[in-house]
Parts: C-alpha cells; structure tokens; sequence
C-alpha cells in the first residue's frame, strides 16, 4: 500500500503544470479572440502599447469571475485586434476598484 502511494505521489510531482495559452491579439478577430478566451477560461493577450512605440503590453483575459484571484472581480475591458480595435472582453481587476459597490458585478464572457 505504501509503495503504491509513494508512486502515485511521484506521478504527480511528474506530471505537467497547465499552462496557459498566450496570444497575440492583433492576428486574431475580435470573435476568435473571445472564443479562445471562453474555450480556455484565461489566456494571455499581447499588444503594442498606443503610448509608447514598440512597447509590448500583456495582460491575463478570463471567461468570467471564477477564473481570477479571490481578491478580484471579472471587468469589461478592450483590446486591439485584427478586425477591431476596441474588442470587448474581460481581465481581473481588484475588489477595491468597486468604490464601495455593495455587489460585485458577475460578467461572463
């Protein structure tokens, strides 16, 4: 009984992290990219920053609440994308955000 605990507690130590899927959003349409947003739960997003040229910017977009940090909610936001430049979906911000909002907003994606 021992050994078998001992190799199925080494089969997970072994087994792969899972990963998340990181993107460029500027070679995807706006409906891909919220499709690989919803099929996934959470992925990367990267774009060129409007402000400073060349700048890379990345952030984490999920399919809704669940997918962020106990601390954080699901908010409406944009990015660029091949067809759009304002392409709604959502990223995690913090609880504090609400400005003494007594319910947090439950968007999904």
């Amino acid at each position: 009984m021992r050994k078998t605990a001992l190799l199925l507690s080494f089969a997970l130590v072994a087994s792969p992290a899972m990963a998340i899927s990181r993107y460029n959003s500027q070679s995807m349409t706006c409906q891909s990219a919220r499709a690989a947003i919803h099929n996934e739960g959470a992925v990367i997003f990267r774009y060129p920053s409007k402000r400073v040229p060349g700048m890379p910017l990345y952030d984490r977009y999920v399919r809704n609440s669940r997918f962020c940090d106990g601390n954080k909610y699901a908010e409406w936001t944009r990015i660029p994308t091949k067809d759009d430049p304002s392409c709604r979906v959502l990223n995690c911000q913090n609880i504090d955000n609400l400005d003494g909002m007594f319910l947090v907003p439950d968007y999904s994606l």
